[in-house]
């Protein structure tokens, strides 16, 4: 388990550089939204990157940082990155969505496209850092990124504290997020019941959590795509989504879709793929359990996917 001290000080540590997001009740699901697209980057990935990052020594920083993204953990990594003084470099898959990618590089990050999906990228970062002697830098195989995942977990009990007998829907890719939760409601409010959401296309940790393994799991395309890629072998994620995650739903394409569409008209809300995940199985009926928190994870869509979205699903 990560130790409970460590979410309190990366409360302390990160909460001059983000932002407190919106907690909004939509009386007529009983469900409330915690928008998380309208962070710093616009994702909650920046929690824990710069809950690592801040706490490197002098040393490490000088060193520079790797790491591989799908696009917003890398931003959250290269704003970091920013704040301390030292360089960034990402490794990101060459079918990264374009405007994740500019706005890494935009934050000053030098990003190297990799041949393949996020496990190519994954792969490039780790060797170049050990090769390099870098700082590595991990989106969910880390303690620190953990615990800064886990400040928006106290942040929503501080803003509604009747959440702690809630059921609290996360996405879940790595299970960084999902374990950081998680981390906190076990110490905090042991009544909630925590609940993974991710898509058909790359169910990696719904094969590891109902069958023990990852092995055999067939990727797809995904709208979803801050959620693709297996999990690195030994994660530590790994125990903890295994101990403090009580089911993982999954969703389809068409759904995620859906859901990218309601939270538009319903909300005026513009939320990713990865984000819509918990929406979706909402929507399709497949969480029943209320009331309920759905964590929208970030917005960063490529703008023309998301208009081709909203006119396909005018009236949900």
């Amino acid at each position: 388990m990560i130790p409970p001290d460590w979410f309190l000080e990366a409360q302390a540590r990160i909460q001059p550089h983000i932002l407190a997001t919106p907690l909004h009740f939509d009386p007529d699901l009983n469900i409330y939204f915690k928008w998380e697209n309208h962070q710093v980057t616009g994702s909650f990935k920046i929690r824990g990157a710069l809950n690592k990052v801040l706490s490197l020594q002098p040393w490490e920083r000088e060193r520079g940082i790797v790491a591989a993204s799908a696009g917003n953990h890398g931003q959250g990594v290269a704003l970091a990155a920013q704040k301390v003084g030292t360089r960034a470099i990402v490794f990101a898959s060459e079918h990264a969505v374009v405007s994740k990618v500019d706005a890494m590089r935009r934050l000053g990050a030098q990003v190297r496209l990799v041949p393949g999906g996020y496990a190519e990228a994954e792969k490039a970062g780790l060797q170049y850092a050990q090769a390099n002697g870098a700082g590595w830098v991990s989106p969910y195989n880390d303690g620190m990124v953990i615990a800064g995942q886990g400040t928006l977990a106290l942040e929503v009990l501080h803003q509604q504290p009747e959440l702690s007998q809630a059921a609290w829907i996360a996405p879940i890719g790595g299970g960084g997020l999902i374990s950081g939760i998680g981390s906190v409601l076990a110490e905090t409010a042991p009544g909630a019941v925590v609940i993974g959401a991710q898509s058909e296309a790359s169910a990696y940790f719904n094969a590891i959590l109902k069958t023990g393994s990852q092995a055999g799991v067939l990727e797809y395309d995904s709208l979803a795509d801050g959620l693709a890629g297996p999990v690195e072998e030994g994660a530590v994620t790994i125990p903890l989504v295994q101990r403090l995650v009580q089911d993982i739903v999954l969703v389809t394409e068409s759904e995620i879709a859906v859901a990218i569409a309601y939270a538009w008209h319903h909300y005026h809300e513009t939320i990713e793929g990865a984000a819509a995940v918990t929406l979706a199985a909402i929507i399709a009926g497949k969480i029943k359990l209320r009331p309920a928190i759905l964590i929208i994870s970030g917005g960063n869509i490529q703008p023309e996917v998301h208009a081709q979205i909203i006119q396909q699903y005018p009236k949900v």
